[in-house]
């Protein structure tokens, strides 16, 4: 029984880090597309988002099956119970990725505001967060899961810059107004890409410390002290 629970757990876990590649592979191909002003890049991230939904269909499935027919306990049951929030976070990553290449399509037809320095940065910054956050869970790295969050500071201040060089360019020239917003909604969906991987890795440091620290949870509500 337990053997037949750990290839059980090993195709969950198999079907998520497909589910990861192919969130991973759609973020890159929104910004490729922009960067190379490639169409066909967004295509194939419109038709990435069918196969993403249907994998996070697939593992709810494969998850609640475990949890019916094994009847998991304690730390088991958390790993089952993850993989489907997980699926969750990255299916919305694939949403994100899609918002992205229909931004890009925006900005394909007219031509670009200014040199793509700073959103490429966030792209690959993103691209190695969901990758970790989802080896931090098949491995249960708390420690990976820890770096991850902490990179998430460094997204957050890349967004500040990009919309504050953006500021200035709507400022200096009000035309600019319509391209200059579309490059912010992009840098803005990285940052929320990169939110949801940090909230994957969150959810890893507790499963393997037993510490909640979303919303600063343990500082508004420390442990009690036992001695």
């Amino acid at each position: 029984m337990e053997r037949q629970f750990d290839e059980d757990l090993a195709v969950l876990k198999e079907a998520l880090m497909r589910m990861a590649t192919l969130v991973e592979e759609s973020i890159a191909l929104s910004v490729q597309a922009l960067k190379e002003r490639n169409e066909e890049f967004i295509q194939q991230v419109l038709e990435r988002e069918g196969t993403i939904n249907d994998l996070e269909v697939e593992i709810e499935q494969m998850a609640l099956k475990l949890i019916a027919l094994k009847q998991p306990m304690a730390g088991d049951l958390r790993m089952i119970v993850s993989a489907m929030k997980m699926s969750g976070e990255l299916e919305r990553m694939g949403d994100e990725a899609v918002n992205i290449a229909e931004r890009a399509q925006v900005l394909l037809k007219v031509p670009l505001l200014k040199p793509l320095l700073d959103i490429p940065r966030m792209v690959t910054l993103a691209q190695n967060m969901v990758r970790d956050s989802v080896r931090s869970y098949i491995d249960q790295d708390a420690s990976l899961a820890k770096n991850i969050c902490e990179r998430d500071d460094e997204v957050d201040d890349l967004y500040d810059q990009v919309f504050r060089e953006l500021l200035t360019y709507t400022i200096a020239d009000p035309t600019t107004i319509p391209r200059a917003m579309e490059l912010v909604l992009i840098s803005r969906h990285l940052e929320r890409i990169a939110d949801h991987a940090t909230n994957i890795s969150e959810d890893v440091i507790y499963q393997v410390e037993g510490r909640t620290i979303k919303h600063h949870f343990e500082e508004k509500y420390p442990p009690e002290n036992k001695s």
